[in-house]
This record gives structure tokens, C-alpha cells and sequence, in this order.
């Protein structure tokens, strides 16, 4: 198991306890050193505090899954707003625990996360000319690659996925955005002309198409 944590004691304390359960521990204090361990070893699980010199905790998760590593992610973390958990899932993350904590909730957690079968990478998606690999966070116009903001990759993969079928902007807001979301209610048309800005006109294409009075639709030539 890796513990990834830039506090002496808690990282002492972490080992620790883990070792009495059995656990072999690897130790990390920053980001760096924890993206080369993990790269190297296929840990059961890793135990990751956000802040964590940089990279971050957040960034060290989301370029392991990048890279196709899938060891169980539990967070362990001081950061315990909404936002921060929805980042840390949104980075790859398998659980998300806060401290304070309880070391028997710690263990159970654990242990629920080492019981699952592993993680099989993300098949990617295709419709007509555009490929997205949900592990890899990347996307492409035939042989180009796009860069996508987290926002605009979750909105495209949601209309891939629901290719050639209409979605509101309601569908689209309830699987894009966490629950909580309360901003402008045309903040979907807003995404949607950034993605015709870069995965459409740039090539000529116009594959999203605006549903009046419904949605929008993403054209499946193969139907």
C-alpha cells in the first residue's frame, strides 16, 4: 500500500497502524515521488492527502489514471468542502475521507476498496470521425488531437455517449455538473458553442445540432 502524506506524524501514525493490520507501506511525501512509486508498483491501494507538495493531490490521481494506473485512490484529506470531494472524484479518485478520522472507518474503507476486482481501463468512444478516451482524459478529430477544459471533455463525452438521441440542457447540466451547481442557467449553451468552436468548425463539421425547444443532438452517422 502507498501513503501518500507530507506530514511526518501523520504519515508515522498512517504507517503505523497500517503495518499492525498487515499492510506492507510505502511511503510518500510529495507528488513527484508519489507519481514514480505508483508508476512502478501496482499498489493495492493508495491513501492520498491533497496537499501535498506539487503536484498536488488532485493532479497526482488524475495523471495515474491518465497513465492507466487503476490501484484503488482513497483520499485522505483536511479539505472537506463539496467542491473539493467532487474534484477528487472527478480526478479518478475510488473514496474520499475527511479529518478528522476515525481509523476503524479508515480500515473498513480500505478494506472495501481491496476487495474489488480491478479496474478495467475505459473503452474509448467513436462517433463518425471524433475518438474519446475517457482514461487518458484526451480526444480527437480524426488524427488531430483537441485539448478539451474538464467541463467541455465531461459535455462531449455525455453527448457521445448519447449519440444520435436528443438531450436537454437539463440532462446535460445533471451529468456534467455536481448537484449543488446553481449558477447561470445558459451555462450549457455556453459549453456547447465552446465545443462547436473547437471540435466542429475547425473541420468543417457540424455534428452537435440544436434541437428547438428540446436540446441538443449529437449526429451517429452510423444511424
Amino acid at each position: 500500500m502507498l501513503v501518500v502524506e507530507d506530514e511526518p506524524k501523520m504519515a508515522a501514525l498512517l504507517k503505523r497502524g497500517l503495518e499492525r493490520e498487515e499492510y506492507a507501506v510505502d511511503v510518500a511525501t510529495n507528488g513527484d515521488d508519489a507519481l514514480w512509486a505508483a508508476g512502478e508498483i501496482d499498489y493495492d491501494a493508495i491513501v492520498l492527502d491533497a496537499m501535498i507538495p506539487e503536484p498536488d493531490g488532485f493532479e497526482v490521481c488524475r495523471r495515474l489514471r491518465e497513465g492507466g494506473r487503476w490501484s484503488p485512490v482513497l483520499f485522505l484529506t483536511a479539505r472537506d468542502a463539496i467542491d473539493d470531494r467532487v474534484r477528487g472524484l472527478d480526478s479518478g479518485a475510488d473514496d474520499y475521507l475527511t479529518k478528522p478520522f476515525s481509523f476503524d472507518e479508515l480500515l473498513a474503507r480500505l478494506r472495501s476498496l481491496t476487495r474489488r476486482q480491478p479496474v478495467e481501463r475505459a473503452p474509448e468512444l467513436r462517433v463518425g470521425s471524433l475518438v474519446l478516451d475517457p482514461a487518458r482524459r484526451q480526444v480527437w478529430r480524426g488524427d488531430t488531437l483537441v485539448p478539451l477544459s474538464p467541463k467541455e471533455f465531461a459535455v462531449l463525452e455525455y453527448l457521445m455517449r448519447n449519440a444520435g438521441r436528443v438531450v436537454t440542457r437539463r440532462d446535460i447540466l445533471d451529468h456534467s455538473w455536481d448537484w449543488a451547481y446553481e449558477g447561470r442557467s445558459n451555462v450549457v449553451d455556453v459549453y456547447i458553442r465552446y465545443l462547436r468552436d473547437k471540435i466542429d468548425r475547425p473541420f468543417g463539421c457540424d455534428d452537435i445540432e440544436t434541437v428547438p425547444g428540446f436540446g441538443y443532438r449529437l449526429k451517429d452517422p452510423s444511424t
